[in-house]
């Protein structure tokens, strides 16, 4: 497992693409899974290990997870997240020529296993800004202020403007990627620490598939 931070209230993790963060009906292995038994290893613990996951990542994308160690700790970092105080910076390889920058406000409605763009009076408000780092082979590389935390967000609105992350064919997307795996990767996070209230910032390297290009623009 790829460890960007631990102490004894937070376990935070670098996800890889294709990996469930928690469990689900496919009985696939998850990250919860994964980080509860690195926790017994590196400490040698019986029994039960405590682990609260208290955000998500979409299965297909890759980067900053963070996991609580304590109740308490659970509890404090989901009260931070539901307030919308954390600050999330995402990469993404989209389809096409995006805008420079600016800023996206839509109204989602969330299907069972997917979301789409609804009125203001069916939808939830979802909102992000972005700016384009590069542009090449008809893909340009953004980088994204998530402002809410929508069901598929990031996908669902760049989508909806024409520009699918490169992998999703959920989205309309026509171009492959790598393997179980969307050009969409959670670089960043801050957030209060839980019990020291300092801010802490997280940051997590993308997997296969991103180019030095990109890598340094």
């Amino acid at each position: 497992m790829d460890v960007i931070y631990e102490d004894n209230h937070l376990l935070v993790a670098n996800k890889p693409a294709g990996q469930l963060a928690q469990g689900d009906s496919t009985g696939r292995p998850t990250l919860l899974d994964e980080a509860k038994a690195w926790i017994k290893q590196a400490y040698d613990k019986p029994g039960n290990v405590y682990l609260g996951l208290v955000h998500r990542l979409d299965r297909p994308a890759s980067g900053v997870v963070v996991l609580a160690r304590t109740s308490k700790a659970a509890s404090r970092l989901s009260e931070e997240i539901r307030a919308g105080r954390p600050r999330k910076v995402y990469w993404a390889l989209v389809e096409g020529l995006t805008e420079e920058g600016g800023a996206c406000l839509d109204y989602l409605v969330r299907d069972e296993y997917t979301s789409r763009v609804g009125t203001e009076s069916e939808g939830r408000e979802a909102r992000l800004r972005y700016v384009r780092k590069q542009h090449r082979d008809d893909t340009s590389g953004v980088e994204i202020l998530l402002e809410t935390g929508r069901h598929h967000q990031i996908r669902v609105q760049f989508a909806h403007r024409g520009h699918p992350v490169l992998g999703d064919r959920r989205y309309g997307s026509k171009r492959p990627f790598v393997d179980d795996a969307i050009a969409l990767h959670a670089r960043e996070m801050r957030i209060l620490h839980p019990t020291r209230k300092e801010e802490m910032r997280f940051v997590a390297e993308p997997g296969p598939g991103w180019s030095d290009e990109w890598l340094n623009s």
